[in-house]
């Protein structure tokens, strides 16, 4: 699967895999600077890694909420973070045509969780013949993710990926199934962990998220025990004053010491 992503480094490792960004595309600069320091740290540490950002978001809870400098300028500069870092990028999509049009600049289309029963959407997605990365919906049994894996690979399309990302429990708290990572890999797909948005605290009456950064080394190690593929964390290098997800999302400069830690458990169950 990783082999059909352009540009992923480490295939040979028997490391898993990386994904991981700021949670939408801020400015040219910092996404650039959070791309570059996350390539130099997955090179050395021999972690396969594929950017992420959102280059819109369109599930904000509250209407005043940041949602992105523009498409077309966000998607630009995910267009030269690959170009001129040579690393594969993923971004979110949400409507169906928005597929075939951020396929012209990504190598992975995600499916937001709240979005992964979406008929159109999964087809647009599958009919770009680009990996397509679905996130598990917080109100689905993890068995449930079969027929998504169907809408994709019912268009020809193959490349497809699952993501755990914690199932609601109550109105404002996730919990992390960790069966559901060996039932989603009954699909023949690889299966990710999203750590940082499985530490959400959603639906909180100020209408910002909340989240329990605290607990990200705890869920990631969790995950790399019970046999994830891949680890997907939303970092940035300031997260109080990131302009979405920012409670819940990785300090950058704690990414590395993390990601060694995670070897470490990765190595002791091979």
């Amino acid at each position: 699967m990783l082999s059909n992503i352009p540009n992923i480094k480490h295939t040979d490792s028997t490391n898993f895999f990386l994904i991981a960004g700021p949670c939408i595309v801020e400015s040219e600069e910092m996404t650039m600077a959070i791309a570059k320091r996350v390539q130099e740290i997955t090179d050395r540490l021999r972690i396969p890694f594929i950017f992420k950002a959102s280059y819109r978001k369109a599930n904000r809870s509250r209407m005043d909420s940041f949602t992105g400098i523009g498409d077309e300028p966000s998607l630009m500069i995910l267009k030269k973070i690959k170009e001129s870092l040579k690393v594969p990028v993923l971004t979110d999509i949400h409507e169906s045509d928005e597929a075939a049009f951020a396929a012209q600049v990504v190598d992975v289309l995600q499916i937001p969780a709240f979005l992964c029963r979406q008929t159109d959407l999964l087809v647009a997605a599958g009919k770009t013949g680009k990996v397509v990365n679905i996130k598990k919906g917080q109100f689905l049994a993890p068995d449930s993710m079969k027929f998504a894996v169907d809408k994709v690979r019912g268009t020809g399309n193959n490349n497809v990926m699952l993501t755990e990302r914690g199932s609601m429990f109550g109105y404002q708290d996730l919990i992390v199934d960790y069966r559901g990572i060996g039932v989603m890999k009954q699909n023949n797909c690889p299966v990710i962990l999203d750590v940082t948005h499985s530490l959400q605290q959603p639906n909180q009456s100020s209408g910002v998220t909340g989240g329990r950064p605290e607990l990200i080394e705890t869920i990631a190690k969790a995950g790399i025990a019970v046999g994830a593929d891949g680890i997907f964390i939303e970092t940035h290098p300031d997260p109080k004053n990131a302009l979405s997800d920012g409670a819940n999302m990785l300090q950058l400069d704690l990414l590395e010491e993390l990601l060694v830690k995670l070897i470490r458990v990765r190595n002791s169950i091979l």
